[in-house]
């Protein structure tokens, strides 16, 4: 019989485990002190069941044995031996982590166990054995302590066929002590001639003798997922074992193993949170759909080809209209399954706010909603650091103190939201908090102080709100580890802005301040406006177009060192000649032989001047970065249906230099 390959398979318990992880966070978060909600407690407890059983099964002993004692505490609540109280649940969210932390050592091949592991281990191990061994200890004073234990383990015949390996068995009983095999024997129920034997069958035990000042919640926790799978007993070495049927802990079966598993050898990139999607079947169904379309257009275009005659060309016209539709079809479906819900982002903020309402000293109730919004894979890995930032930023700096939102009139615990939508061709992320409000005198004090703003100058809420965007800026009189060092909101515009979003914020005294995010659904297609500037070809987003217009010669209006502006919507907008931004030979110079596009970003408009409009195409972005190098105006290039190559225009970067050339 081949050896199976157990390492096919660590990729698949990897991703498990970390969804059991955050499950079990999710509810170890939902949980009340002074309650058991058994519901919420069998949650966390078969989350912990399984990671334990699949880190057994693959070889990954270190994060086993330490899934074994938190799982052991989690039986005690489970079978309401021990209350449920903020310390027990801080312990069990700290547990959380470690296991996170260890799975993804494993997954890059990495030593697993280290000391904090280790420590949190060993507390653990002093929590279930101190609340058990109490009554033991009290009543068996006069007894010598215990320097090892005896252990008859009998396996029943179908053991092998639950994916229980005893060899793996004593491999983690070596990790808690020295283990002496007294005597291996064949159990009665073995067949008498040796052609009768079954494979899949075991009929083995043993006599074990494990030494060294071990718990015997660590002997239970090794046996603990053999439910009806062996007879066991264990002892102190100072007494007699005698095997026979015991009572088994809860359990489950786990997947066959028939061999040794081997040492992992995943990268890192290869084991990260992005390096699969999970796709449900009706999207998968659409895709087979689509490609069963496709074939037959190609079949009935390849007969057309092979007979072409000048009557078959209503038929090709035909079958040509078919495979337009059918390929904006499978466009479709594709980009559908990189569509992901945004929960997936949000649901790390409850644990989040949980540590720094502790951290703060603050009472805060997080909303969620929009959670099944979805949006492309690649936004939604890249949104998370900005988003945790702003919520971190909300707390801190939004959110009052209870005695302070009490002395306002306000409810002690403050209400911080998370919002998701869709609108038009983009989705909107919105973070709102009801606390004090952004601070102006602070923020404009701190600008003149820097030389943003002279003094004196009047501002609108719109520009103040506007300083908290400057690189480095900060009102925080003491910088400390969750504010204050003036690296922050820069840095989230420039990452939102990297993925072809916006970021603003509204903000009112005393009431609350709310960031909104836009960002595009997708980074992969992209609806434009293909322009000619000269014998080039630039795209302009389509969601970041107002308008397009010609303009007379005298409605430009010239300004110092050398800006051009123009009359749009009672405002003065500047122009933009991308013949000059990009340097283009034989572009139209005269505005009124040209036409004006105004684009818009972040609440500014510039116009851009090109010469021709040639039509709407959804463009394919490439990266400009990865084939050439970073080009400033430009966020990417796409292949047009001729076969040149047409470059994407960056409006942020657009609307930047043209309101640089209207100050100057």
């Amino acid at each position: 019989m081949s050896a199976v390959d157990l390492t096919q398979f660590h990729k698949t318990f990897f991703e498990e485990s970390r969804e059991g992880l955050d499950a079990m966070e999710a509810a170890l978060l939902a949980l009340d002190s002074g309650a058991t909600d058994h519901e919420l407690v069998h949650t966390i407890f078969r989350a912990a069941h399984s990671i334990k059983g699949g880190a057994a099964t693959f070889g990954f002993a270190d994060v086993a044995a330490f899934t074994h004692v938190a799982e052991s505490l989690l039986e005690e609540v489970r079978s309401e031996r021990r209350a449920v109280d903020a310390g027990l649940i801080e312990v069990l969210l700290c547990s959380v982590d470690c296991m996170r932390a260890m799975l993804e050592r494993s997954s890059q091949g990495q030593p697993v166990a280290d000391a904090e592991s280790e420590a949190l281990r060993v507390e653990l191990v002093q929590l279930v054995s101190g609340e058990v061994a109490a009554p033991v200890v009290a009543a068996a004073s006069m007894v010598a302590p215990v320097s090892g234990w005896n252990i008859a383990f009998t396996a029943l015949p179908h053991l092998l066929q639950t994916g229980n390996d005893p060899l793996r068995l004593f491999r983690e009983l070596q990790q808690l002590g020295r283990l002496e095999v007294v005597r291996a024997f064949i159990t009665d129920s073995a067949p008498a001639q040796l052609a009768e034997l079954d494979p899949s069958q075991c009929y083995l035990g043993w006599e074990l003798r494990l030494h060294g000042a071990v718990a015997r919640a660590e002997i239970d926790a090794v046996f603990d997922w053999l439910d009806g799978d062996c007879e066991l007993a264990i002892a102190p070495l100072a007494e007699v074992a005698v095997a026979g049927p015991v009572a088994q802990a809860a359990g489950e079966s786990l997947p066959v193993a028939t061999a040794a598993p081997r040492p992992i050898r995943e990268t890192a990139a290869a084991s990260g949170e992005g390096s699969s999607i999970r796709v449900g079947i009706d999207k998968v169904d659409a895709l087979i759909n689509m490609m069963g379309e496709l074939v037959i257009t190609q079949s009935m275009l390849s007969d057309i080809g092979e007979k072409f005659e000048l009557s078959q060309l209503g038929r090709l016209r035909d079958g040509l209209v078919q495979l337009e539709r059918t390929t904006r079809e499978l466009q479709e479906s594709v980009m559908r399954i990189r569509m992901l819900p945004i929960g997936s982002v949000f649901n790390r903020f409850p644990r989040l706010v949980h540590d720094l309402e502790r951290k703060l000293d603050k009472r805060v109730k997080l909303e969620l909603h929009g959670e099944h919004t979805e949006l492309d894979k690649t936004v939604l890995e890249k949104i998370g650091d900005p988003l945790v930032h702003l919520v971190r930023n909300a707390i801190d700096h939004g959110l009052e103190s209870p005695a302070q939102r009490k002395a306002a009139g306000k409810s002690e615990t403050g209400t911080l939201k998370l919002n998701a939508y869709h609108e038009g061709g983009n989705i909107v992320v919105q973070i709102s908090d009801d606390g004090a409000g952004l601070n102006h005198a602070a923020i404009v004090a701190k600008a003149q102080q820097r030389g943003l703003i002279a003094a004196g100058q009047e501002l609108s809420d719109a520009e103040v709100a506007e300083l908290i965007f400057q690189p480095g800026f900060s009102t925080a009189a003491q910088a400390t580890d969750l504010s204050g060092r003036g690296v922050g909101m820069d840095v989230v515009r420039r990452n939102v802005r990297d993925l072809g979003g916006s970021v603003g914020v509204r903000s009112v005294s005393g009431k609350g301040s709310t960031f909104t995010i836009t960002l595009p659904l997708t980074l992969a297609i992209i609806d434009g406006l293909v322009t000619a500037v000269g014998s080039e070809r630039y795209i302009v987003p389509l969601t970041s177009i107002v308008e397009s217009l010609r303009l007379r010669a005298d409605a430009v209006r010239r300004i110092a060192g050398g800006g051009e502006v123009f009359h749009f919507r009672d405002e003065y907008l500047p122009i933009m000649r991308l013949h000059r931004a990009f340097a283009c030979n034989d572009a139209v110079t005269d505005i009124e032989h040209g036409i004006v596009v105004v684009i818009e970003e972040d609440g500014r408009r510039v116009g851009l001047l090109v010469d021709d409009l040639l039509g709407q195409q959804q463009a394919v972005v490439k990266s400009l970065e990865a084939h050439y190098q970073r080009v400033q105006g430009i966020s990417g290039a796409t292949i047009l249906s001729d076969g040149s190559v047409a470059l994407i225009v960056d409006v942020g970067g657009v609307v930047r230099l043209g309101q640089r050339s209207k100050a100057a």
